[in-house]
């Protein structure tokens, strides 16, 4: 093994290709089949792993209480964490947002938006490694555009987001492209997840 080759934890009672598909594009994958051996994977070798791949529902121990685990732990509660779920369910992606994940899709996927959701995870992960400040991207936003980003915190739609601001729904739209743009992600939901650690430590 080499020190460049990032290595992904499955924990999904059914994996499928997935593991196949990733080491075909170069990640070293590891396996456990439901939440208690991925516990104890991570009790043993939590300084091996890149990232977290977690199924929500499985047998002896779930997703949500998976994420619970890493998140209270000292040794790996910083690693990224992608929540694999079959329920199309935006309270349970919200749920699982509010819980510690960093990113959630539902199954089937598109590989290629998987792995597109990986990289961008991983990327960020190198910038914590790299000591950079949390919400150093955030900072940089104009005041309205900050607004905007708590309102998109809290759970409120462009529409309602207008209506709080006295603006155009159009408006909203093009703030939160620019928004997007510069902090670097491809939806509200990466952006609220960063904004939520700022504002919060803020």
């Amino acid at each position: 093994m080499t020190d460049n080759i990032k290595r992904i934890l499955i924990i999904d009672d059914i994996q499928g290709s997935t593991p196949d598909m990733l080491q075909m594009w170069g990640y070293e994958t590891f396996s456990a089949l439901d939440g208690k051996q991925g516990i104890n994977e991570l009790d043993k070798n939590y300084d091996k792993y890149d990232l977290v791949l977690l199924d929500v529902m499985m047998p002896v121990m779930d997703g949500y209480s998976v994420l619970k685990h890493i998140r209270n732990s000292s040794k790996y509660k910083d690693i990224p964490v992608i929540m694999l779920t079959a329920v199309d369910d935006d309270y349970k992606e919200v749920t699982g947002l509010k819980s510690g994940a960093d990113d959630y899709i539902v199954k089937p996927f598109v590989f290629p938006n998987l792995l597109a959701r990986i990289e961008a995870l991983l990327r960020r992960s190198v910038y914590k490694k790299d000591d950079i400040k949390k919400g150093e991207a955030i900072s940089e936003l104009t005041q309205r555009e900050k607004e905007i980003l708590k309102f998109v915190c809290l759970g409120d739609s462009n529409q309602k987001i207008a209506e709080k601001l006295f603006i155009r729904e159009i408006t909203v739209k093009t703030h939160l492209n620019n928004i997007y743009r510069k902090l670097e992600v491809d939806n509200r939901v990466q952006a609220a997840i960063l904004a939520h650690e700022f504002f919060n430590d803020n």
